[in-house]
């Protein structure tokens, strides 16, 4: 998947919306509170990084799974490990499984 195509996915959800609270550098994205600047966050892309990084909120034991059988899933950068990983965008996650993992991000924080 593209940048663009996982930020259009990203968008595609009820209520999220991207801010930038960590500067122009890292695309936030989070669902809830738009009018305050609030909300809470479920996935992070670090814009200057190539290949693409993006963080993801994960249940601890899938985060767990996930490292083990991928290289480019890290745990999260500058987040909690136990909560979030790091995918590094190689094509090495499949394009369907990223995009459940961006929509597992997204149900864990908007319940």
């Amino acid at each position: 998947m593209t940048r663009k195509e996982i930020e259009d996915y990203i968008l595609s959800f009820s209520g999220a919306w991207l801010d930038f609270p960590f500067g122009e550098d890292t695309s936030v994205y989070k669902v809830g509170h738009t009018e305050t600047g609030g909300g809470k966050m479920f996935a992070l892309i670090n814009d200057k990084s190539k290949p693409l990084r993006i963080s993801l909120k994960c249940d601890p034991l899938l985060a767990e799974k996930l490292r083990e059988t991928y290289e480019t899933v890290l745990p999260g950068y500058h987040l909690s490990k136990k909560h979030w990983n790091t995918i590094i965008c190689t094509g090495q996650v499949p394009d369907d499984e990223l995009k459940s993992l961006i929509l597992l991000s997204y149900n864990l924080v908007n319940n």
